[in-house]
């Protein structure tokens, strides 16, 4: 009994020094190229017209159902400037949107998740962008409209594949039910591909998959043709290349070192401490709210591990990734990339064939500086060397180097139904994205 008195001294003596040891990293200077907070005067941007603009925008897309609930990021200059939640989870306006909110990101996966790791195996020499595909990926040798289109063609969406397969058509009877050889309500070792509660899929399935995109379609006509095919195949041919599980590789090489701990896939296996924002209520294969779960189809048919879709995030676990694109490969103090790697990825590859496209990313339309909001794409300020994805469940992410401008759009177009569109019609991620080139204060 007597010692306790000693224990406890102890026990405060050490969480003082914790508590002191928070405040330190909370408080210490970010290195030069890393992600800080400040104010948008700090960057020479009106604040009350940033804050009244954008709750006017976003006020008015909740109210015109256009989602539920939705949040901005702004970094500029290096420091996030702008980081605000709006609105709920869902129209019963139960759960608040919170600025750690993990959201599916849909297509971002393509520039979140594949094309990193594309682009470090690139700057390895794993990888060249204008060998054939079929030499790394062996299943196209062979295929006389397939074995000779090269990586550089298929990122830019030049290579004239086809959009999109629906394969979950192959997994439904003609009366609906599903093919007991493809899905079963439990996991086995067989069935071991979970696409959501109760759902699991057989593992031979993805083969089958690879199977149709190797019989699918190619247009002799090589012009600009957005696929998201092989970014279906990419998460194999990565593990392929780099001898260890795609997940991993994301993990070791970019999410562990830029701190972004909670982006992953199947995010509710996993014990993140966010809330999920949820997205579709599924009527055709899942038969219930979609949350935590990929929202994509064929995402899900493989598990909800993909290239094309499948990656959950933060708003600021996303900022990261985006600045560090930006910065052409470096963030805090360490470089993720080569800077000739960076710069050849988000260039226009083929301006000269109306492609805007770089290598994955996406890129502003042409002259799209001289065209209204309602036609511009993004944002009709954004620089032409600006860069970025946007994602189906209402989604986008953008990075303009000239301005030193990061912006991140996260909603739930599709809560309740897909057919939720006036996040288009309305223009909202452009409007709001314009805010912030409108905001300049005059210079004295």
């Amino acid at each position: 009994m007597k010692k306790r008195p000693f224990i406890l001294f102890l026990y405060f003596i050490s969480a003082s020094i914790a508590a002191q040891e928070r405040m330190k990293e909370e408080l210490s200077i970010p290195l030069a190229d890393e992600l800080s907070y400040g104010s948008p005067s700090d960057v020479h941007l009106d604040s009350t017209f940033i804050h009244t603009q954008v709750d006017s925008i976003i006020t008015n897309g909740i109210k015109q159902q256009a989602f539920p609930g939705a949040q901005v990021l702004v970094a500029k200059e290096g420091r996030i400037i702008f980081h605000k939640a709006y609105g709920f989870h869902t129209y019963d306006s139960l759960q608040p949107v919170a600025l750690d909110d993990l959201y599916d990101l849909a297509s971002v996966t393509k520039i979140a998740a594949a094309l990193p790791a594309l682009m470090k195996l690139v700057d390895e020499g794993k990888l060249d962008l204008d060998q054939p595909f079929s030499t790394y990926w062996t299943r196209w040798k062979g295929k006389k409209d397939k074995e000779n289109l090269s990586l550089r063609e298929i990122l830019a969406h030049q290579a004239g594949l086809v959009p999109y397969i629906v394969f979950l058509n192959k997994i439904f009877k003609k009366n609906g039910r599903p093919k007991k050889r493809f899905v079963r309500p439990y996991r086995t070792r067989k069935f071991s591909q979970q696409a959501y509660q109760g759902i699991f899929i057989n593992r031979r399935f993805k083969k089958k998959m690879y199977r149709i995109i190797d019989r699918s379609e190619v247009s002799d006509k090589k012009k600009y043709t957005y696929s998201g095919l092989t970014f279906l195949l990419y998460p194999a041919l990565i593990e392929q290349l780099a001898g260890i599980d795609y997940e991993t590789y994301l993990n070791t090489h970019f999410y562990g070192p830029l701190g972004m701990e909670t982006t992953g896939f199947q995010p509710k296996t996993k014990q993140y401490p966010n809330k999920i924002v949820p997205t579709e209520k599924d009527t055709l294969f899942r038969h219930g709210l979609t949350q935590g779960w990929v929202h994509d189809e064929n995402a899900s048919l493989l598990g909800g591990v993909s290239g094309n879709a499948g990656l959950f995030a933060t708003a600021v676990d996303l900022a990261k990734l985006m600045q560090l694109y930006m910065q052409l490969g470096t963030y805090a103090g360490k470089r993720y990339f080569s800077e000739a790697t960076v710069k050849e990825f988000i260039k226009g590859q083929y301006p000269e064939n109306d492609n805007r496209r770089g290598l994955g990313f996406d890129k502003p339309y042409p002259n799209n500086s001289g065209l209204p909001l309602s036609e511009a794409y993004p944002a009709p300020e954004v620089a032409p060397e600006s860069f970025g994805h946007s994602g189906f469940t209402g989604t986008f992410v953008w990075a303009d180097p000239e301005n030193q401008l990061v912006y991140i759009f996260l909603s739930n177009r599709v809560y309740p139904s897909r057919k939720h569109r006036n996040l288009y019609s309305l223009h909202i991620r452009e409007a709001v994205q314009q805010v912030f080139y409108r905001a300049q204060l005059p210079t004295e």
